[in-house]
């Protein structure tokens, strides 16, 4: 009865932990990032048909120069090939956001939720801040900062 007992506890140890791996939590829709960052952060979405596309690598090696600036305007980026997209997420970027999935598209989403640009092409960091620093959420923001 004892090694019963001693090895209870080892045995419930695992099986907690094969039951957390198993309803581990599933990435968020693209539905619920967006709804997550509604007046918290700024959305940039980069989409293209896979991961490997040349203007989906461009637009990450840009913005990978520009961390500060990024992060200074509230941002987050996502990364989106449409190979890996489910059903809903396919659904969603083609009936509200209004984007095809066989091209490359970046998708300025501002605090307010809704979308203030988009582009067929990798986007500059310069004209992406360019566009936010004109808006009058990030004038405010630039305001109370100086302060």
């Amino acid at each position: 009865m004892k090694r019963v007992i001693k090895f209870l506890p080892l045995a419930l140890l695992v099986l907690a932990a094969w039951g957390a791996a198993a309803q581990a939590p599933r990435p968020a829709s693209l539905a619920q990032q967006l709804r997550a960052s509604h007046w918290q952060k700024r959305v940039l979405l980069v989409g293209a048909p896979t991961a490997d596309q040349a203007d989906f690598l461009q637009q990450q090696k840009l913005l990978a120069t520009v961390p500060n600036q990024l992060r200074e305007r509230d941002f987050v980026v996502l990364a989106l090939p449409y190979d890996q997209f489910s059903a809903a997420d396919r659904h969603y970027w083609t009936q509200e956001l209004k984007q095809p999935l066989t091209s490359f598209a970046a998708v300025l989403i501002g605090k307010d939720g809704g979308v203030k640009r988009v582009e067929t092409q990798p986007l500059a960091p310069a004209d992406l801040f360019g566009t936010v620093d004109k808006m009058p959420m990030r004038r405010q923001e630039a305001r109370r900062t100086k302060k």
